[in-house]
């Protein structure tokens, strides 16, 4: 099962490598947030943000409980203390994100990309990473807090992230 997620990841990684999605310019409602914009402590518990964008931004204490964060990205984000239980982050990227002292409890984030980014004091409680692409050094660090199924999929924590 552990051979077959690396095989499958690095798989993915060479898709996306040699087949990249075209670009398209995106219009000013498909991003969300972007550098600049002061967004610390807010609360987008429960909103739909499916594809939404937020780039090089502080997120600091930010509530994104029981959203729909499906296909999202955070790219170079400060997530320190943001509330993300529950969330569906399936599909998205977190490239660069520091999770630090963050709530992933009972969160879905399968098949999500998130290479580059560290988890520092997380909680992920329930929390369901299949096939979610992380660093190994970040898995090692997680697999050992890891417990509890998600109440979505029925899926164990240490299952999902591949722990020994």
């Amino acid at each position: 099962m552990k051979y077959f997620r690396i095989l499958a990841s690095f798989a993915l990684a060479m898709v996306l490598f040699l087949f990249p999605l075209s670009a398209e310019a995106a219009s000013s409602s498909s991003i969300t947030r972007s550098a600049g914009d002061e967004i610390k402590g807010k609360d987008f518990s429960g909103q739909s943000l499916v594809g939404s964008e937020f780039t090089n931004i502080d997120l600091e204490n930010a509530n994104f409980s029981n959203a729909d964060l499906r296909g999202g990205v955070f790219n170079g984000i400060a997530l320190e203390g943001v509330n993300l239980h529950g969330v569906d982050f399936s599909n998205g990227i977190a490239y660069l994100a520091r999770f630090k002292n963050a709530d992933l409890s009972d969160a879905v984030l399968t098949d999500a990309m998130m290479l580059r980014s560290t988890f520092d004091n997380v909680e992920i409680t329930g929390a369901d990473f299949t096939n979610a692409v992380l660093d190994g050094t970040q898995v090692k660090k997680l697999c050992a807090k890891a417990s509890g199924i998600n109440s979505k999929t029925g899926v164990d924590t240490r299952e999902s992230l591949g722990c020994k």
